[in-house]
């Protein structure tokens, strides 16, 4: 890891807040406490995980972390299980929107914008079915396949590891992946 290119980037990235280095913790923090950013830069990637970039529509994320990636293909993805919510968006290097998928087993689709990537097909083919309890007339579900199946599918896909249960040969191990933690304090604090 770059250090000081990775601090140099959560500047860039949150202007005017004053960064507080709170040692380092590994990719299995992906979803930092509010307020808090971890990241990494390496030569040719950069790692964030920040609650900054958990939106319902990920094709609205903010223009400074859009400019940050320039020249560079942006992927966001962000999951809760405890709500079962994912979404996903790419950028490509000219900075133009590729592909914008929100998903939740509450409201569906809350955004599909561009084409799906094939490591999608099987899901919207119905292949992953959710398994309803047809006992409870009341539970409907509204989508063919459980939203947090398509985001572990889509971090082997994308990234290479997967979040929840067993990596596979060849994936990478969460805990060896090392980040830089920091506090994102706001100016007088």
């Amino acid at each position: 890891m770059d250090r000081d290119g990775t601090r140099a980037c959560v500047e860039r990235l949150y202007p005017g807040r004053r960064l507080v280095e709170i040692g380092d913790d590994t990719l299995h923090l992906a979803y930092p406490p509010e307020g808090h950013a971890y990241a990494a830069c390496f030569p040719s990637l950069t790692v964030v995980c920040t609650q900054d970039v958990a939106l319902d529509l990920p094709s609205h994320l903010g223009t400074t972390f859009r400019a940050e990636a320039r020249g560079r293909t942006l992927h966001l993805h962000t999951m809760l299980s405890s709500v079962d919510w994912f979404a996903y968006a790419i950028w490509d290097t000219d900075g133009a929107l590729r592909r914008a998928l929100s998903l939740s087993s509450d409201d569906g689709i809350l955004e599909n914008t561009g084409n799906p990537l094939d490591f999608e097909a099987d899901y919207w083919a119905g292949k992953h079915p959710v398994e309803i309890d047809e006992d409870d007339p009341d539970l409907s579900y509204p989508l063919p396949f459980h939203p947090l199946d398509l985001a572990e599918d889509a971090l082997r896909a994308l990234f290479g590891f997967v979040f929840e249960g067993e990596p596979g040969d060849g994936d990478a191990h969460l805990d060896e992946i090392t980040l830089a933690g920091y506090r994102l304090d706001h100016p007088g604090r």
